[in-house]
């Protein structure tokens, strides 16, 4: 029954952490993941080779950047299931390889605008989406696709490179996931965020030390929280620390 099943939203997750996300999603029993992408295509191939996996997903276009296919999207999502119970926000870009991201007297500001834009608005815009849904039924759980370069406690002597855009554009994601929490205080809609970190995908690269499946560990974790638990905070990857541990902002 549809009542009974969870239904779990992966932003941007024809490839990548996103697909990692979804798989493991997928195989827990109760949960119907809906994949979403820009480009349906790649969508859809993500979806049939889940499901040469064993892992049956349902599909629909999204593009976070664009009103128009969000409201679409939650219309749909509401005339399918009436309901979301699980939102991942994992889409975003990270312009970091770029030689002007070295140095925050040279990083282009509308390269710094496009990865605020799709970092921190379009959480924003799909949280006012979906979240009425959630309320709906009190019950929902977001988990926010951040990064410890984000952190303020380790960013003056960490090791990861400057990049200005996606740094900021994650600490507004941070802040964005610190004040839906205090918002929804109160309700069984629970905000989280947490670093997946580096991972071999086509942004980490194939020099990274960890795969999609190692990041996406954490993220599934969130999402599955029992009632009651905790919110508003800022996760560290689990496979680091043996477990979930939560990093300072």
């Amino acid at each position: 029954m549809i009542e009974q099943t969870k239904i779990a939203v992966v932003t941007g997750s024809n490839r990548g952490l996103g697909y990692a996300i979804a798989k493991k999603l997928g195989q827990i029993q109760g949960i119907q993941v809906v994949l979403t992408s820009r480009n349906e295509a790649e969508g859809r191939m993500a979806q049939e080779k889940l499901a040469h996996e064993g892992v049956n997903t349902n599909y629909h276009s999204l593009d976070i950047n664009s009103d128009q296919s969000v409201q679409a999207f939650a219309e749909w999502l509401k005339q399918t299931y009436c309901k979301i119970d699980i939102l991942v926000n994992n889409a975003g870009i990270n312009p970091t390889a770029q030689i002007e991201e070295s140095s925050l007297l040279t990083v282009q500001l509308e390269t710094m605008l496009s990865t605020f834009t799709t970092n921190v608005l379009a959480v924003a815009r799909i949280s006012q989406a979906l979240i009425p849904l959630m309320k709906a039924q009190n019950y929902g759980r977001i988990v926010n696709v951040s990064t410890e370069m984000a952190s303020f406690s380790t960013l003056s002597d960490d090791d990861y490179p400057l990049a200005p855009s996606y740094r900021l554009s994650k600490i507004g994601l941070n802040g964005l996931t610190a004040i839906l929490a205090k918002e929804l205080q109160g309700s069984n809609i629970l905000v989280n965020t947490y670093s997946p970190g580096w991972l071999q995908t086509d942004m980490g690269g194939v020099n990274a030390p960890f795969t999609a499946e190692e990041g996406a560990e954490t993220a599934v974790y969130l999402a599955t929280l029992p009632d009651g638990s905790v919110q508003g905070q800022f996760f560290a990857e689990m496979r680091k620390f043996g477990g979930a541990i939560q990093l300072n902002w």
